[in-house]
């Protein structure tokens, strides 16, 4: 891949654009811009190789009573010799005014909005290589999500919280919201006293300062250049516990106990996760757990990643959740996927990490538990999106379902398994720090594994299909499939218990998430109401806490119609807002028709306050696509 100039080479990481030394601020380190043709992301309006920045400060306050957030942000832009414009990305804010750092009015221009991806904000120059943007956020920023007390779990005070992947965050601050844009940044935040502030950077006022009358100021500081996706926000009544000498978890006090206990290993996961990959480059690594509204499981926001509550089932069962979040620290935050088109590169190898960081902790019989379960959700995935021929099953491009995840984890677990663990880990460790706080291609990963591993073997070439996994449909012939001896068990529980077996005879005692998780997802979507009603009285399905079974079985009876379990999955929907979970929970209810479409649309309409805007834009979506009941 080329760089942006001889300058830039010559001083390493850094990257010069042609301000030379008289740019203001510009920070020690700046990431280098890829300039390969398929590293232009097509979903930003930035046109990064004129003008690119470099630096975001953001001085904002939150208004939880307007459910507006404004100040002003300050960038620093290193633009090239001649070019007299950057163009940022926004999506509908309300900018005031724009300066340079002296206060002189600078001309901009805010295009038509597209859509998700926005305005294209354009800014002259005259010269300027910082630049302050006075603005506001709305009510309607797609990016945060307002919380009324009671949707919290202490039900006394408001959360504020963001979620920027993958290209929200340009409704709650202008900047280049490209993943291939690495920036550093710098944050004052200020809230309502009572109230603590976090973000996705190094903590400097973990108490807050005083802020003037009933407010506080919190800062931060994050000196490594990431992708705008990672910057986030979390605002509440929050307690914080110490895991160990750099890990530590932040929640509501109501949740902080239980939050703790599910996270007890977090330190050693970082711990395992530097043996096989090389040092932890972030400083602290924290966790914010989150109201139930979250529409994900985790987001890897670097040094505190965001955590939805329904990990926490009181087994630590669920916590390869936290090593998928952490697993992002080295494939995703450290090596960021420079378009969306190729986020199998964050999503495919974290969840290869993930797996081995379980094997690390908690050993092979439970990773191969997990990676077969995977293997379910991939071919489930092909199989839903239409069968191996469907270029939604590629991994570049834009694929469907779980494809980047599970697809890419398989691949990697394949090269694994014919390279030789040794080989690949050695391979792998060394990527990542041959590309550190860099942007990544699908072409720019396979040109580095070919230099590193392959040079020019072609009998190894052709034994590994490289591109064939990366750009074809479907699985190619050499995929590797990890086999669970115990969810073999569970398989002939399954056989057993169509054939008529009573529920109360399966050996279910015991049984993990997992294994729950194969069970119910097995069962033919045709029982019937006896055979249903003997599961859910023998084993409490329909008022499971653990959201992972209960929304498989959910799924199973919305299938069968099942309308005992109609109380459940309404409560179920309207007190749960992870996308993993409601989803297909909604899918399948349209689904099944006259019976389902207007059940949806129904709870749908109760809960859609309840969740993250792009969630329940999403499903919005879907309804609106669903013929009328």
């Amino acid at each position: 891949m080329t760089r942006f100039t001889r300058r830039a080479l010559m001083l390493g990481s850094a990257l010069a654009l042609g301000a030379g030394p008289a740019a203001l601020s510009a920070p020690a380190r700046i990431a280098p811009l890829l300039t390969t043709p398929e590293a232009v992301d097509a979903q930003s309006w930035a046109r990064p190789r004129e003008a690119r920045v470099t630096h975001v400060h953001l001085d904002l306050a939150a208004d939880f009573e307007q459910r507006t957030i404004g100040g002003t942000a300050t960038l620093d832009v290193l633009a090239q010799p001649g070019v007299d414009e950057v163009v940022l990305d926004a999506l509908d804010l309300q900018v005031s005014r724009v300066t340079d750092a002296r206060g002189r009015a600078l001309a901009w221009s805010m295009g038509p909005k597209d859509g998700d991806k926005g305005s294209a904000f354009t800014i002259k120059l005259a010269g300027a290589r910082r630049i302050v943007i006075a603005y506001q956020a709305g009510p309607g920023a797609t990016a945060l999500q307002w919380l009324p007390p009671e949707l919290t779990a202490g039900k006394a005070a408001p959360f504020l919280y963001s979620q920027g992947q993958s290209i929200l965050n340009r409704s709650w601050f202008p900047t280049q919201d490209s993943p291939g844009v690495r920036q550093t940044w710098s944050a004052r935040l200020v809230v309502p006293a009572g109230m603590t502030a976090v973000m996705s950077a190094e903590r400097l006022t973990p108490n807050g300062e005083p802020a003037g009358p009933g407010k506080r100021a919190f800062r931060f500081r994050m000196p490594h250049p990431v992708p705008t996706y990672l910057v986030a926000l979390g605002v509440g009544r929050l307690a914080f516990r110490p895991l160990g000498r750099r890990t530590g978890v932040y929640a509501e006090p109501a949740m902080l106990e239980r939050a703790a206990f599910e996270l007890a290993d977090t330190e050693k996961m970082v711990t395992a996760a530097e043996r096989l990959y090389g040092p932890y480059r972030w400083g602290r690594y924290d966790l914010l757990v989150l109201p139930p509204a979250f529409p994900y499981g985790g987001m890897e926001n670097a040094t505190l990643t965001f955590l939805t509550p329904t990990f926490m089932t009181g087994d630590r069962a669920n916590v390869s959740l936290v090593a998928h979040e952490l697993a992002h620290s080295w494939s995703g935050n450290l090596v960021t996927n420079a378009t969306w088109p190729d986020v199998w590169l964050n999503e495919g190898f974290t969840s290869y990490v993930e797996n081995r960081i379980m094997e690390a902790i908690y050993g092979r019989e439970r990773a191969v538990m997990e990676a077969d379960l995977a293997w379910d959700t991939l071919q489930a995935d092909i199989k839903e999106l239409g069968g191996p021929s469907d270029p939604r099953t590629r991994l570049y491009g834009e694929p469907g379902g779980q494809i980047d995840y599970f697809k890419g984890e398989t691949f990697l677990r394949t090269l694994e398994t014919l390279l030789g663990r040794e080989r690949w880990d050695a391979y792998l460790r060394s990527y990542f720090d041959r590309h550190a706080f860099q942007p990544q291609t699908t072409a720019g990963f396979l040109a580095d594994f070919r230099r590193h591993v392959v040079r020019g073997d072609a009998a190894l070439e052709a034994k590994l299909q490289l591109d064939a996994w990366a750009y074809q449909p479907g699985l190619p012939d050499n995929a590797v499939h990890l086999r669970s001896a115990r969810l073999e068990a569970v398989d002939r529980s399954v056989a057993a218990f169509v054939a008529g077996g009573a529920a109360s005879s399966l050996p279910a005692k015991g049984w993990t998430t997992q294994e729950w998780q194969r069970f119910l997802n097995n069962l033919p979507r045709r029982l019937t109401p006896e055979q249903l009603g003997d599961l859910d009285r023998a084993f409490g399905l329909s008022a499971s806490t653990n959201g992972y079974v209960r929304s498989a079985w959910l799924e199973l009876a919305i299938a069968n119609r099942y309308e005992p379990a109609l109380p459940s999955l309404r409560q179920f929907l309207t007190s749960v807002g992870r996308g993993l979970f409601v989803t297909p929970l909604y899918t399948g209810l349209i689904r099944q028709g006259d019976w389902g479409r207007g059940l949806a649309r129904e709870i749908f309409a109760q809960a859609r306050a309840t969740y993250h805007p792009s969630l329940a834009d999403r499903i919005a979506r879907t309804l609106a696509g669903a013929p009328a009941a």
